[in-house]
């Protein structure tokens, strides 16, 4: 399994207070299906971040583009792939 980085800058903060409980809720689908590590907002409002797993970065993407945050343009994206160190 790999790790994935997704910033999730923000678009819109109407649509992104309108979509927050869909976004809530698709995240914790994602987590109880063991795709995500982490997650949480930037604390200066300027948006967040999820830290994914899966196979490949088309996993991924796919992921991120059905959140309702991307899917309705209330945030945009960002995805790197991320090594997490053991140091």
């Amino acid at each position: 399994m790999r790790y994935f980085a997704v910033f999730l800058p923000m678009r819109d903060e109407e649509k992104s207070r309108v979509y927050r409980p869909d976004h809530l809720t698709y995240l914790q689908q994602k987590l109880e299906a063991g795709n995500v590590f982490a997650k949480g907002p930037f604390v200066d409002g300027t948006g967040g971040l999820v830290i994914y797993k899966a196979e490949s970065f088309e996993q991924v993407e796919l992921m991120v583009k059905q959140d309702p945050y991307v899917a309705y343009d209330a945030r945009g994206y960002e995805i790197h792939e991320w090594a997490m160190s053991q140091e």
